[in-house]
């Protein structure tokens, strides 16, 4: 494979997490671990976690006893950011702490088949193809975004597991974190790699188990910080991407919706124009931006 002798940072960013879970991930991270060494598809595995929480949800201690039991295997890394920096500058913050070839994103409950990693580094053995990011299928709930049967691409790549060469990263400046706080950034750092010329592949031959929280009748259940990150991460995408008809209409519902979160976010978005604090603007011929029925691309189901 052309990812031989590689390098690999698995990284997660944790708040409030459940310690119980992270080390049942680490388990199933411990396995596939195993096989993409053994088959030789990296020489070199460690998994950073960025911790925002108030408390810490490991000590030094802890760290050392999970490298004492793993350590064959992975190197466990730790860094307590003591603030809530959110997603996208987590994640650029444990990025730029090392020097990987390949930095693979994941969510803190997910769960790795044994051969996730073998399966996501499958589009990257044909350098021709020029494949940026590499995403896994997601279980039990499969993400709904339309991808080609064929070719595996899709319009973005959610991160809650992917695969990403490090020159890629650093060449888009990793994740905007000075628009996005938690939603979205995945979607904005997806289109800024398609503006490289890079493909964003679906891979569902890599399997991914993301414990999702659903209600009684199978919804989707948010929490308030997800609902209001998401409205403003909405206006902004709208804003970033050169959409100022979707941007318009997005801001009069929210002003006239009466929904608490929806008005917040229409306030916040105005501040940061009055005081120039939104991003620069790109993708004016509308070629990478897809804004389809309030989705960042076409969908093969609703949720």
């Amino acid at each position: 494979m052309m990812l031989r002798k590689k390098s690999l940072q698995i990284q997660t960013v944790l708040y409030n997490n459940e310690q119980e879970r992270i080390i049942r991930s680490i388990k199933s991270i411990v396995r596939a671990v195993d096989f993409a060494i053994h088959d030789q598809v990296f020489e070199e595995i460690s998994i950073y976690y960025g911790d925002g929480s108030q408390q810490p949800v490991f000590t030094e201690q802890e760290i050392e006893n999970l490298n004492a039991e793993y350590g064959e295997y992975i190197k466990i890394k730790y860094d307590c950011f003591e603030s809530n920096l959110g997603s996208a500058r987590g994640h650029n913050r444990l990025a730029n702490h090392s020097q990987s070839d390949f930095i693979m994103i994941i969510n803190p409950d997910i769960l790795l088949a044994p051969d996730t990693i073998l399966q996501l580094a499958l589009p990257y053995d044909n350098v021709k193809q020029k494949v940026g990011i590499v995403e896994a299928k997601q279980l039990p709930v499969e993400h709904p975004k339309l991808y080609n049967p064929k070719t595996g691409e899709t319009s973005w790549a959610s991160t809650a597991c992917v695969l990403i060469p490090r020159t890629v990263f650093e060449e888009v400046n990793g994740f905007d974190a000075d628009t996005f706080f938690l939603y979205c950034d995945d979607v904005d750092f997806s289109w800024m790699v398609r503006l490289k010329g890079y493909r964003v592949i679906f891979q569902p031959s890599a399997v991914a188990f993301h414990d999702k929280t659903l209600s009684e009748s199978a919804a989707w259940q948010t929490s308030d910080a997800e609902d209001y990150y998401s409205a403003e991460a909405g206006l902004l995408m709208a804003y970033k991407w050169s959409r100022p008809d979707i941007l318009k209409n997005i801001l009069t519902y929210f002003e006239n919706s009466g929904i608490n979160y929806y008005v917040k976010a229409a306030k916040e978005f105005k501040s940061r124009e009055r005081e120039n604090k939104l991003p620069v603007q790109v993708d004016s011929n509308h070629k990478i931006g897809e804004f389809i029925d309030n989705n960042y691309g076409k969908m093969r189901f609703l949720l």
